[in-house]
C-alpha cells in the first residue's frame, strides 16, 4: 500500500461520522474565495483598509467552514443546510414565477395587500374589484 493510499484511508477514517462539505459549506467557501480575490486586488491597488476588512471577515468565515465540516453534530448541521436550501429554493421559485407572469400577456396579476396572494384576471375587462380567494379582501384594479 502506497503512502497516498494510507493517507487517504487515514483521512477517510477521521472524517467518518462528521458532516463534511454540504451546499451551505460550498456557498461559504465560494464567499471566502471571492473575499480572497478581493483582498489580492486590494493589495495591488494599495488599499490597506480594504485588505484589513477582507482579512477580518475571512478568518471567522474560515473558522465557520472548518467547524461545520468537522462537526459530529449531524442533526444540527443538516438542519442548517436544510434551512439554507429552502431559502434558495424560495428565491429560485419566486424568480421563475415572476418571469412567467411577465411573459403572460393574456392576464394581469394583482397581489393582495393582506396575505400577499397573487390573483390572476384576464386583460381587457376595465376597472374591476377582485376578491382574494385566500383571505376575502377586495382589490381594486384596472386590467
Amino acid at each position: 500500500m502506497s503512502f497516498f493510499q494510507k493517507t487517504g484511508n487515514a483521512i477517510a477514517r477521521f472524517m467518518y461520522g462528521r458532516n463534511g462539505m454540504d451546499q451551505l459549506n460550498v456557498t461559504l467557501l465560494r464567499g471566502y474565495l471571492i473575499l480572497f480575490l478581493a483582498q489580492i486586488i486590494c493589495s495591488f491597488a494599495k488599499l490597506q483598509v480594504m485588505m484589513l476588512v477582507c482579512e477580518i471577515v475571512m478568518w471567522p468565515l474560515m473558522v465557520l467552514i472548518l467547524f461545520r465540516m468537522l462537526s459530529k453534530n449531524l442533526y444540527k448541521r443538516r438542519e442548517e443546510n436544510s434551512r439554507f436550501m429552502r431559502g434558495i429554493w424560495n428565491i429560485k421559485n419566486r424568480r421563475a414565477g415572476a418571469k412567467e407572469r411577465h411573459a403572460d400577456k393574456e392576464h394581469k396579476y394583482f397581489t393582495c395587500k393582506n396575505c400577499k396572494a397573487i390573483c390572476r384576471v384576464p386583460v381587457g375587462k376595465g376597472k374591476i374589484i377582485i376578491t382574494c380567494p385566500k383571505c376575502g379582501a377586495q382589490i381594486h384594479g384596472k386590467t
